[in-house]
């Protein structure tokens, strides 16, 4: 059976001399919400670099946590809207890669480690990389591992830690070159936590639409307030303790398997 318009269609292309290739063009537009918050993020990780120039190291580490909210939102903007696309995906991985590698890296090498001449600049550079190879890993594994898990810790996470170090000692006025050598160690030892295969929750098998016992909308609450005292030390702990969890939860892991 012959579809007349297709015919149809088919004569009037012939007749103005078009080529007879059965071929979809490919769509050249991107979408613009996702990537709006995408921009975001990007702006965020880069305006933390321009501010840790100019010594606002405060400013610098609120802004990374500014990417990290803005990161967040975009993928599940992308998933709600059903606006996902290979662009977007490439656009976010290149973003997380300077708000989340480049921009923590720069800031406490500004802060700290600059006058600790090599192994500063070593520290610093281990962290990126760890990102680099982190992000990298991170989507060749996509559809192929556990989603309740990720391999290393993400990013994000780590960008968290460090930022929320730099935040923390700037409110508390603690002197950077009184602890330059640990937060040498720290950037770096978040950078090998990236790359390592200890596994992390990952939160993704939590349905936001699901109903929840009221306790546990209690203890968010009770965790919002808590935070709100003094989000420069409580977001801080809250990603140290995120950091640690893997390790400790592998620790936990192979007693069992040795006990058995």
């Amino acid at each position: 059976m012959i579809d007349k318009n297709s015919h149809d269609t088919e004569s009037e292309e012939q007749s103005a001399g078009a080529p007879e290739v059965d071929r979809v063009k490919p769509h050249k537009g991107v979408y613009l919400l996702p990537n709006l918050f995408t921009t975001g993020a990007l702006f965020s990780g880069f305006y933390a670099v321009i501010a840790s120039m100019n010594g606002q190291f405060e400013a610098a580490a609120i802004a990374i946590f500014v990417s990290m909210l803005f990161d967040g939102l975009d993928g599940r903007v992308a998933r709600m809207t059903n606006t996902q696309s290979p662009f977007g995906a490439e656009y976010d991985s290149l973003a997380d890669m300077v708000s989340f590698g480049v921009a923590p890296a720069i800031v406490a090498f500004t802060w700290a480690l600059d006058d600790l001449g090599k192994i500063g600049w070593f520290a610093a550079f281990l962290y990126v990389a760890g990102t680099a190879l982190r992000l990298a890993r991170f989507n060749t594994q996509i559809g192929s591992v556990d989603k309740r898990f990720f391999v290393g810790l993400p990013s994000p996470a780590a960008a968290a830690a460090v930022a929320g170090l730099i935040w923390m000692s700037t409110k508390f006025e603690f002197a950077a070159e009184d602890i330059a050598y640990f937060v040498a160690l720290y950037v770096a030892l978040a950078g090998v936590l990236m790359v390592s295969n200890i596994l992390y929750y990952s939160f993704k098998d939590v349905d936001l639409k699901d109903k929840v016992p009221f306790l546990i909308l209690s203890a968010i609450v009770l965790g919002i307030a808590i935070i709100s005292i003094s989000p420069a030390l409580f977001l801080w702990l809250l990603f140290v303790i995120y950091a640690l969890s893997g390790p400790v939860l592998w620790l936990v892991r192979k007693k069992k398997h040795l006990a058995k």
